[in-house]
Parts: C-alpha cells; sequence; structure tokens
C-alpha cells in the first residue's frame, strides 16, 4: 500500500502520483492521509485502483474519475465525482452541493445527506444517497439513476429527460415536467442491483419512481408556463 501525506507533499504531487498509474499497475492500493479539506483530491484518474482518502475533502474530490475508486472516510464539498466516467467514489459523510454533476457514467455512493442539485445534469451516472437530497436535485438529468433512501427537497427532477429517480421517502415538490410513474419490474431490478452494490439499508419495493412526463422536448405555446 502507498501512503501520500498532505501534510509533507502539496496537492499537484499528489495527483500526479495517482494520475501516473498505469491500467497494468501492481500498486493498486493508495492512501491519501491529512487532506484537511483540499480542493480537487484524487481527480482525474484513469487506472484500476483503489485510493482511500482519509479525512474531508473540498471542492471537486474525485473528478473525472475513470475505472478507479475513490474513499473517502469523511464528508466531501461541492462537486465530489463532477463528470465522473466509470468506476466509483464512495463518501462516508455528507456531500454538498451538485454531487455527480454531468457525470457520464460509474457508481456515487454518498451515506450521509446530499445538498442541492444532486445529479444536476447526469448523464449515464449511478447515484445512491442514504440519506436527504436538497433542493432541485436531478435538474435537467438526461440518463442514469438517483436512487434516495430518504426525503427529496423541492423542484425534484425539473427539466429532467431519461433518468429515473427513485425515493423512499418524501418529496417537497416535483419540478417541472417530473412525475411519479408507474414501477415496473424493469425499474425494481434496477433498484435491487444498486441497492446491493451500494450496500444501502432498504428494499425495493419501498421505493417510488419519477421520471419525464416528456411534455417540454419540444416547445409547445400550451406549456409556456411550465419552461
Amino acid at each position: 500500500m502507498q501512503t501520500l501525506d498532505m501534510s509533507t507533499l502539496v496537492l499537484r504531487d499528489v495527483n500526479a502520483a495517482l494520475q501516473a498509474q498505469a491500467e497494468t499497475t501492481n500498486q493498486t492500493a493508495w492512501v491519501v492521509e491529512n487532506p484537511k479539506g483540499a480542493h480537487a483530491v484524487a481527480v482525474g484518474l484513469d487506472a484500476p485502483i483503489e485510493v482511500t482518502v482519509k479525512g474531508s475533502t473540498g471542492y471537486y474530490c474525485a473528478g473525472m474519475n475513470k475505472q478507479a475508486t475513490v474513499h473517502v472516510t469523511g464528508s466531501a464539498g461541492p462537486g465530489v465525482a463532477e463528470n465522473m466516467m466509470s468506476g466509483t467514489v464512495i463518501i462516508e459523510g455528507d456531500a454538498s452541493q451538485y454531487a455527480g454533476a454531468t457525470g457520464h457514467g460509474g457508481l456515487l455512493v454518498i451515506k450521509g445527506n446530499a445538498s442541492s442539485r444532486c445529479g444536476i445534469s447526469m448523464k449515464g451516472i449511478d447515484i445512491v444517497v442514504f440519506g436527504n437530497v436538497g433542493h432541485m436535485s436531478a435538474f435537467m438529468a438526461q440518463s442514469g439513476n438517483l436512487v434516495v433512501l430518504g426525503d427529496a427537497g423541492e423542484a425534484l427532477g425539473d427539466s429532467l429527460y431519461e433518468a429515473r429517480l427513485f425515493v423512499r421517502g418524501s418529496v417537497a415538490s416535483l419540478g417541472a415536467d417530473c412525475i411519479e410513474k408507474e414501477m415496473r419490474p424493469e425499474h425494481l431490478a434496477i433498484l435491487t442491483e444498486l441497492l446491493e452494490r451500494s450496500g444501502a439499508p432498504a428494499k425495493p419495493e419501498e421505493f417510488r419512481r419519477y421520471g419525464s412526463a416528456r411534455t417540454l422536448y419540444n416547445f409547445h405555446v400550451d406549456h409556456a408556463s411550465a419552461y
């Protein structure tokens, strides 16, 4: 196991060491100590390595991740796993706003709560939040799955496209063009897999599904007030 101590190393050197790992590396286990809320920790990784960040991080932790598994033992600031392509990011604590923004793939697990705009403009990422999510989560979400074991704030799924939203708790309000939808067997199968992969303590039948009403895909004067 390789250890990178941010009390003695600058952020650029920490990220350079992690980014230098190739797909065939035999140095697969890494620990980052003393992050002390630093921004952009473990960004741009593209190798099947496991990185444990011991502490909390600032903005954009694990952004643009590919292949790697990044495990943060504390909480994460805004934009964690932003533009993630593949791999897994696990946050033991809470995540600030726009977690998983524009993510194209991979799995983001937040074991605490997520703030506003969780999953904004998601494009294929899977996000599982053990707690609650804030207002305007899944805003303009294009594809992928957002699973919330707790409650969702106002304007959930505003102007979303084809992302699937699963909420176990209450929803303060739905955003424009977001409606509750039937939970069919194929959706239960997707939800079952995500709950198992994330280790979430919930049963798929406890959730409700939300998605796009598809009335805003093309402008129509009758729907002008909804834009």
